[in-house]
């Protein structure tokens, strides 16, 4: 199994918009990112777990976690004109981007905010922590995912 931490601006799509989504489950779509396409294509396998991790606000950080219950599939957002993330050079027989379906396991009482996370020594090389990162999935370690989770307080 794998570790992760998903990034997005909980005014776009945050965490409670999965908890109101069907049987708590969306695609994460909209990712146009090379490096991150190729993680959701080629690492992401059902059951792993991510991190909720709301940016771009007021008090930015780990909101709850998520398991992935679908593998990678073609992001519908490329293909349609309508969309933000339309991308007029993707097309269904050679699609560029992928999403995964993720389903909301628990929300934190206690979210883990960013001044928490770059507090603890544990978590010097958590990636997000990482000057000049931008990316919006990045990999979590098992004493990473370990840490935060009782950082949470979460099961």
């Amino acid at each position: 199994m794998n570790y992760w931490l998903m990034k997005s601006e909980p005014d776009v799509f945050g965490i409670e918009h999965l908890a109101k989504s069907s049987k708590r489950t969306a695609s994460w779509t909209g990712v146009r990112n090379y490096q991150v396409r190729n993680l959701l294509r080629d690492d992401f396998k059902k059951k792993d777990l991510a991190f909720f991790y709301h940016s771009s606000c007021p008090e930015p950080g780990v909101y709850g976690v998520m398991e992935v219950t679908g593998a990678a599939h073609p992001d519908a957002t490329q293909f349609d004109p309508k969309d933000e993330y339309h991308d007029p050079k993707s097309t269904r027989a050679e699609p560029r981007w992928y999403a995964v379906d993720v389903t909301l396991k628990q929300s934190f009482k206690h979210p883990v905010l960013l001044q928490e996370l770059r507090s603890s020594p544990r978590l010097a090389s958590l990636q997000i922590l990482r000057r000049g990162n931008r990316l919006s999935i990045t990999p979590v370690t098992p004493a990473e995912w370990e840490t935060i989770m009782k950082m949470a307080h979460a099961k």
